[in-house]
This record gives structure tokens, sequence and C-alpha cells, in this order.
């Protein structure tokens, strides 16, 4: 069966959905997006997803076609009109259709469009066995040139610290700021345990501001597990106990290799054992039901 797509007010087949090769999304990455997973028809923290979309959209002067209440509505019908429990749900807003020129006055109106479909990032066994990672020689891009906040369309810096990860047969890169401090891994931020303490480099330092990022802070708070934002360099991370990557597709993902370091004891800690443990009951119950 062919998966139904939202675009610009109307439900399509996955072969009937398509923008112009004009619209500056293609010729130019001019647009934001965002990624959401649903857990037994329960869409987690559609709310704070939104936020952030509006949020990355007005920063680009990119106005979002559809009233807020519509929207969320638009990814409750989508999940529906596709049958899923469990999904991930992309949603793009693109600048629009315009000439070839970079001037985005030229697109007179912004396109959305939100997918739903299945998504494995990684086979279960992983976050018992964890994944290997490397230091990618690509630098984050800072925030004194583009603000990291912003969930925009272009992401091949990110993709370059990825293909350097697949070059050297590891699962994800770790990318770091030009003092050498470490920013994110290629689409997740980083976390460590050290003798019981749970950190994570602060956002000014460059890192996009995790929805799962913040509810691993919130467990953490909740479960009296020390933790606090302090940025991180190579030996952190290698002397830690234990170290792991978080975001909507990865969710909590143990790492158990650095750049040929074991990690800890080269499987899942504790503390991301019980961070796993209660974000897996939350994903369940907080946010927007979509059935």
């Amino acid at each position: 069966m062919s998966l139904t797509i939202y675009l610009d007010g109307q439900y399509l087949s996955r072969e009937d959905a398509k923008i112009s090769v004009f619209d500056h999304a293609i010729l130019y990455g001019d647009g934001v997006f965002e990624g959401t997973r649903v857990y037994s028809g329960n869409i987690f923290r559609l709310g704070q997803h939104l936020d952030r979309l509006y949020d990355s959209a007005k920063a680009i002067l990119l106005r979002i076609p559809v009233e807020r209440a519509a929207l969320e509505a638009a990814h409750v019908e989508t999940v529906r009109r596709n049958g899923f429990k469990d999904c991930y749900i992309r949603t793009v807003v693109t600048r629009g259709v315009g000439d070839l020129g970079i001037d985005p006055k030229k697109s007179k109106e912004s396109s959305l469009f939100i997918i739903a479909d299945k998504i494995a990032l990684y086979p279960a066994e992983l976050y018992s066995t964890g994944i290997a990672v490397v230091t990618a020689s690509t630098r984050r891009v800072g925030p004194d040139n583009f603000s990291p906040r912003v969930k925009s369309l272009n992401y091949l810096n990110n993709v370059l610290a990825k293909i350097e990860a697949n070059n050297a047969g590891a699962n994800d890169a770790l990318m770091l700021d030009r003092n050498g401090y470490i920013v994110e891994a290629t689409a997740a931020n980083v976390f460590t345990v050290k003798d019981g303490l749970l950190r994570t480099p602060p956002l000014y330092q460059g890192a996009l501001p995790g929805i799962t990022r913040r509810t691993v802070l919130e467990i953490a708070a909740a479960l009296g597990i020390a933790h606090r934002e302090e940025r991180l360099t190579q030996y952190d991370c290698y002397v830690a106990d234990e170290m792991f990557l978080t975001g909507t597709g990865a969710e909590i993902m143990p790492v158990t290799k650095l750049d040929g370091r074991v990690i800890g004891n080269g499987s899942a800690g504790p503390v991301m054992k019980r961070l796993l443990e209660d974000f897996r009951r939350r994903v369940l119950v907080e946010g927007v039901r979509a059935d």
C-alpha cells in the first residue's frame, strides 16, 4: 500500500506528492524541518517539536502556511491515514517556488509537507552492545556563522562527517567546534557519565537543542542523577564510564567504542539503562494521540 503524504492541504499518494524543481528548498536548501516519533499511537512531545519548527522558521523569516492547531491536526491525520501505530514523521517547510536567483522574495508562497513512515535507525541489539564512533575532521559550523538552533534543510556539514564515519567503518562521528571541543554527533546530541556525573555539551557551543536531549536531562533530574552542561573533549569521552547519543531517530544509543578506544566496560552502562527505561515509559504517554 502506498504511503499517504500531506502536501499543502491535500493528502496525496507517495507517487503524486511532488514539489517543483524551482522550489528554493531544492535549489538552495532554504527551509526547515522536524523529525518526530510515534509510539503505540502517541506522537511523542509533538508540541515541543512544533515549537522548534516555528522558532526555526521565524529565525529565517520563513512563513509556515498553516496555523498551529491545523498543523497539529495534519500530523495526527497523516499518521491515521497511513494506519501506523509506530513510525517516524518528517515535517518540512520550504521557501517555495522561486527563480534561479537566491533572493527569497522571489518565492511568493512557502510549501509544507508531512511524511509518516517506518524507521529503524539501529538494530535493537545495539541498545545493549552499543555502537562504534569516530571523531570527524569536519568541524561543526559554529554559532558565529549560523545558528545551530535553526533546524534547516542544509545538513551538508553533517553529511560530510557521516561520510567520514562510513569510510572508517563506524556507525557515527563526533563533530568538534573550531576550538576542539565536542559539539554533537552527525544527527544526535552527546552525553558522557564519569563517576556518576552525567555531562553534555552546552547549547551555546553549537549543538541543536534536541527534544530527546531535553527529555534525558528531565529524567536525570527526576531520578536524582547528578548532571550538568559542560564542555567536553575527546579525552573526557575516552576515559568516561559511559557514553551515549540521543536523538529522535537514535533515541538513547550507547557508544562503546570511540576512535578505537573501548568506552567503559564495552557495553551499555547502568546510568544509560535507567534513563532509557524511563524514556521508553514516557514516549507512550507524553504527547498527542493519533489513534
